[in-house]
């Protein structure tokens, strides 16, 4: 099925989606869904958090003028129905590819597009800073952070709500509740969140009014002045809730609000506005609503995905059995030297699933401890847990969120010398997923840090060996990062472990005149090079700089 055949999606404008009727609405609700199911079958995205935030979306376009109000995105991966409604419908065989459009909101790609982020928990920070500069120059235009509750785990999010609140200048914060970020959810701030979700009064009183409704058997004008009523009582009902945890914070909590009712998002969207003060909407939406494999899916599968079959809801899987992620390389050789080690722990920040700890999770569900979307905060963790080399912690954690956690790992791990092993995911480029991504940055910011030993093995293999040798050998002298790329690898199962001597380099080849000195898979380009070099008549040696 191609563009052709959207026709609401092919003649959308802003202007345009203001005017619609409701029943209107839920049509171009529904055509935005199948679009966005057909055309990631053959591309891959963020499926599900998409099909959940469509009326959200649609909400804000009609409650708001963008770009003179300005949105922002965190991290900017639920933004695909914000790039169709402003006019990128028609670039969306191209998501996620080299020069294609961006799988996050790229500010190049539109004037809609005002905040850049691949990151968690950035977007209320931005966003206050924003408020600050537009009351300074007295201009007048709204400031929307659209969060999902998994972002709320993050440490920058808390400081970012403790100082809007102390702010107090109009921001709306409009928070994505769909109970799950990748994975589910963790932590007090989501039983809290939990907690709001229903609102006894409010169902009671909705509940009430409905029946008392249909009993009135009187004229239309007494019927509309009921409405009007049960309007008001809706009103009233969604005011601010002061002993929630925002309304601590001095931030006014409206809610919970139903995010696939169009009507009630935009009235409670302007009620928002009319505070002048922060404000923060409780929107309960579903993810992959619309979908039902992505609807049904509680473990993250359907969150970010590959291509797929979108008739089965099937995915479209490596068809060679002999290949592993590299992530699994490393989480299963783990796995399997805890089984003979209790001393052996896992940590994550909100990324079981992307790391491939799931099955470690299930296998020892009291020795993993996923903290969150807070990079900082498992870092210092984990250094607290290898306190007296009493544990062996193990944190995995991507590459591009590592920046994050820099000064934990120098202050509180590398400067105590502490035994911690760090599994460092994703390393190198990132593909779709694209610059925000992007793991280039890990081996400068590393080898900054004394007392900090990194290692990368040249195939699986030595991959499984330098775990092995992270955890009983080279933390005896400090903490060890071990690099691994994305993608998939030959798999070929360590039957023995063997000790690999400290600080060693391997000479695959020996020659005379030229030397190429690689890691990592990086070692296979080597290869490719020395050969041409052979051919010119160049002697070449290659070194795995593991």
């Amino acid at each position: 099925m191609t563009l052709d055949e959207y026709q609401i999606i092919k003649n959308l404008t802003i202007p345009k989606l203001k005017v619609m009727s409701p029943d209107e609405l839920d049509a171009l609700s529904a055509e935005i869904r199948q679009f966005l199911i057909m055309e990631l079958s053959a591309v891959g995205g963020h499926l599900g958090p998409n099909l959940g935030v469509v009326e959200l979306t649609l909400a804000l376009f009609r409650s708001f003028d963008s770009p003179q109000d300005r949105f922002f995105w965190d991290i900017g991966h639920q933004a695909y129905v914000h790039k169709i409604v402003t006019g990128r419908a028609n670039k969306f065989d191209t998501l996620r590819q080299y020069k294609g459009l961006s799988g996050f909101v790229k500010m190049s790609e539109s004037e809609h597009d005002i905040w850049e982020s691949g990151h968690a928990s950035t977007s209320l920070s931005g966003a206050a800073g924003l408020s600050a500069q537009r009351d300074i120059k007295k201009e007048n235009y709204h400031v929307v952070s659209i969060i999902g509750d998994g972002a709320l785990t993050g440490g920058m999010a808390l400081e970012a709500l403790n100082h809007i609140g102390d702010l107090g200048t109009p921001h709306i914060i409009i928070l994505n509740d769909n109970n799950m970020s990748i994975s589910k959810n963790v932590g007090a701030i989501s039983k809290h969140i939990n907690g709001l979700r229903v609102n006894p009064n409010y169902l009671k009183a909705k509940k009430g009014t409905k029946m008392a409704l249909s009993k009135v058997k009187v004229g239309k004008y007494v019927r509309m002045s009921v409405h009007t009523i049960k309007k008001s009582m809706k009103k009233m009902l969604l005011r601010d809730n002061d002993n929630t945890f925002f309304g601590t914070m001095n931030i006014d909590y409206l809610g919970p609000i139903d995010g696939h009712n169009i009507e009630q998002l935009e009235q409670a969207m302007e009620h928002a506005k009319d505070r002048k003060r922060p404000v923060l909407l409780h929107v309960m939406t579903i993810k992959g609503k619309g979908y039902n494999p992505a609807e049904m899916d509680d473990k993250g599968s359907w969150h970010g995905i590959g291509p797929y079959s979108h008739q089965h809801g099937h995915k479209v899987r490596k068809t060679d059995k002999t290949l592993r992620q590299w992530s699994s390389v490393v989480s299963e050789t783990v796995e399997r030297l805890a089984a003979t080690d209790e001393d052996i722990i896992a940590v994550t920040p909100a990324m079981i699933k992307g790391s491939k700890l799931t099955f470690f999770a299930d296998k020892y569900p009291n020795r993993i401890f996923d903290v969150g979307i807070a990079e900082e905060h498992a870092m210092t963790f984990s250094a607290g847990a290898a306190l007296g080399h009493e544990f062996k912690p193990f944190l995995a954690i991507y590459s591009t969120f590592l920046q994050r956690a820099y000064d934990q790992l120098l202050h509180d791990v590398a400067r105590q010398n502490l035994p911690l092993v760090i599994g460092i995911d994703r390393c190198g480029f990132a593909g779709g997923d694209g610059e925000t991504h992007h793991g280039i940055y890990d081996i400068s910011i590393m080898r900054t840090i004394p007392k900090l030993t990194i290692v990368m093995g040249k195939n699986a293999e030595e991959t499984q060996q330098l775990v092995y040798n992270a955890f009983y050998h080279y933390t005896t002298r400090g903490p060890v990062a071990l690099r691994y790329p994305r993608g998939y690898t030959q798999l070929d199962y360590v039957g023995q472990f063997q000790q690999i001597e400290y600080g060693t380099w391997e000479e695959l080849t020996v020659g005379q005149d030229i030397a190429i000195l690689a890691f990592g898979p990086q070692l296979e380009t080597a290869k490719e090079v020395a050969a041409a070099l052979e051919q010119s008549g160049h002697s070449t040696s290659i070194v795995n700089a593991r």
